[in-house]
């Protein structure tokens, strides 16, 4: 019943539609119109991706970015503060860590600093091992937390004030005005061998 009454409206509205088309002067077509569709055409476009060179930021690039911060990499600067050498280094810090030695014997040694700063990284990742482990990829006081961020944080504001940090979102400033965010910040994800 629906086929026939679909059938009737279809042949009602063509006949309704070529009576319209002679009033108007519109011949009727004599033949059907055929029209010619072809497929489309795929074209298949080859791209060439060049690889990729990714610069790793290990533990010897992170060593370099802090130094170039902190001094230029320069060994022998003493700031007006008298932070010494390439990762400017205070007296008391070099005391905690057990180096006893002075201010000509620091500067003049690359090895003595480096060693140096190694201690410092141990020293406080160990102080700071909780907070990393806790913390590692969340963001914390608006700042992604990652371990080389967090220690690079504690070499310029010390780990006691980047526990503050995480516990109350205290932020240190050095005496030339560089927060320790901004540590947290510019060192992050370096993979460190420590």
């Amino acid at each position: 019943m629906k086929k026939f009454i679909g059938t009737i409206t279809l042949l009602a509205t063509f006949s309704f539609v070529m009576a319209f088309s002679t009033l108007n002067g519109i011949k009727p077509m004599e033949q059907p119109l055929i029209l010619d569709i072809k497929p489309a055409e795929i074209q298949i476009i080859e791209v060439k991706l060049e690889p990729v060179k990714l610069e790793l930021k290990d533990h010897n690039a992170f060593l370099q970015a802090i130094g170039h911060r902190e001094s230029g990499n320069r060994y022998e600067i003493v700031n007006r503060f008298g932070y010494m050498g390439k990762y400017q280094f205070g007296k008391s810090t070099l005391k905690g860590l057990g180096f006893k030695l002075t201010q000509d014997e620091f500067i003049n040694s690359p090895y003595i600093q480096e060693k140096a700063m190694q201690e410092l990284l141990l020293h406080n990742r160990k102080k700071l091992d909780k907070f990393i482990c806790k913390y590692e990829g969340k963001y914390i006081h608006g700042i992604l937390i990652t371990e080389s961020g967090v220690l690079a944080a504690a070499h310029l504001a010390g780990a006691g004030n980047v526990r503050k940090f995480f516990r109350k979102g205290y932020e240190f400033k050095d005496g030339f005005g560089t927060k320790m965010t901004t540590y947290m910040t510019q060192f992050s994800g370096y993979s460190l061998n420590l």
